[in-house]
């Protein structure tokens, strides 16, 4: 891989942090659009309090200089506001206890208790991540296993995603359905349901990437196949149970001349312009595990999320009890911040891809080596 990038963090730590190597210099980074993305992902009916708490804008710390990128490792940093609340049950530092009186120590010792987490959530990573770190307070699962890391990777994402930009490539996404709803009315009234009973909903979301050049990717090693490397970086997102690209599981149902998507070429170019097209669309622009020239089209399946004010039955692993889980402030519904997420997280793929074929280097030889592909795909 050309792109690395790394996370740390906590949810109501004090920052999120991302360092991302692989992007070379003199590519013009635009903050308004990186930040308008974490902003997206804030966004969206059936969120909740936490949203309005936080406004998510990075600070970049290195790696880029009058807002070009170098070609030094970059790494950012978005700061937890909430943290304020948090000071004490999510100190990094060790509490000198012998230095302080006894009513200090008892409020210390109330405010990290009330805090602890012993009954696990069904569906989150609570149980199997209690078990694999052998924590007995199961906020130390918690917090890095919070979707709030994804704001992490929205920004990562955006950064990639504005690069592309430069080359035409152009991404969106968009809400398919809710809860089985598929229209806004539908929708809002049964998240509005699904608050007013302390449940949760899940949904489909689509995104859809334009204008890439043929051969992204690679059909020589599994791992160079661009769709199993898409399935996998969206398939990684919190809550995500299903990925399909292109007609997905319905290419199962029929004929395979219903399937595959015939060319021709388009007769209304001159011959040094040549193009190859398609009428449908059906492999979502990726065959052989390489980009086409059609777009790029992606569907994601997201569950209801785990953290639910109508808990479920679950355990308590101190006392080892049937009990009913636990409850933390959480969202009714995330599914249009998915979309932004998935389309973030593609988007560090792609540029990747994009990378291996044209260079990461600078900005100039990347737009030049783009530019004579182009040219030669038109004659080939």
């Amino acid at each position: 891989m050309t792109i690395r990038f790394l996370t740390s963090g906590e949810s109501h730590g004090k920052c999120l942090n991302a360092i991302i190597e692989g992007i070379g210099s003199g590519y013009f980074l635009d903050l308004d659009f990186i930040n308008n993305e974490l902003k997206n992902r804030q966004q969206g009916k059936g969120r909740g309090g936490r949203m309005k708490i936080e406004t998510d804008t990075i600070e970049i710390k290195s790696g880029v200089r009058f807002q070009k990128t170098t070609g030094a490792p970059i790494c950012i940093e978005i700061k937890n506001k909430d943290f304020e609340n948090w000071k004490i049950p999510m100190s990094t530092e060790e509490f000198d206890y012998n230095s302080l009186d006894e009513a200090a120590k008892a409020e210390i010792r109330e405010k990290i208790e009330e805090k602890a987490i012993k009954r696990v959530r069904p569906g989150h990573a609570d149980l199997p991540g209690a078990i694999k770190y052998h924590h007995k307070d199961i906020r130390d699962i918690l917090e890095r296993s919070s979707a709030r890391e994804t704001a992490t990777r929205v920004a990562v994402g955006a950064i990639c995603q504005d690069i592309l930009r430069k080359f035409n490539i152009q991404g969106e996404a968009k809400t398919l359905s809710i809860g089985g709803k598929t229209t806004t009315e539908e929708i809002d009234k049964i998240i509005d349901t699904a608050r007013q009973m302390g449940e949760s909903l899940g949904g489909e979301i689509e995104i859809r990437f334009k204008n890439l050049p043929v051969g992204l990717g690679s059909f020589v090693h599994w791992d160079r196949r661009l769709d199993g490397r898409l399935a996998g970086a969206l398939m990684s997102i919190p809550a995500v149970k299903a990925v399909e690209i292109g007609l997905g599981k319905d290419v199962c149902d029929k004929f395979g001349s219903k399937i595959h998507d015939e060319i021709y070429v388009n007769t209304a170019q001159t011959q040094s312009q040549q193009e190859y097209i398609r009428h449908t669309n059906n492999a979502g622009g990726i065959e052989g595990g390489m980009t086409n020239g059609e777009n790029i089209v992606a569907r994601l399946s997201m569950k209801p999320i785990p953290t639910m004010k109508k808990p479920l039955n679950s355990i308590n692993i101190e006392t080892k009890s049937d009990e009913q889980a636990h409850f933390e402030r959480a969202d009714t519904c995330a599914v249009e911040a998915l979309g932004t997420v998935a389309l973030n997280m593609a988007s560090i793929i792609l540029l990747d891809a994009f990378f291996e074929k044209f260079g990461p280097d600078n900005f100039d030889e990347t737009m030049e080596n783009f530019k004579n592909y182009g040219k030669y795909c038109k004659n080939f």
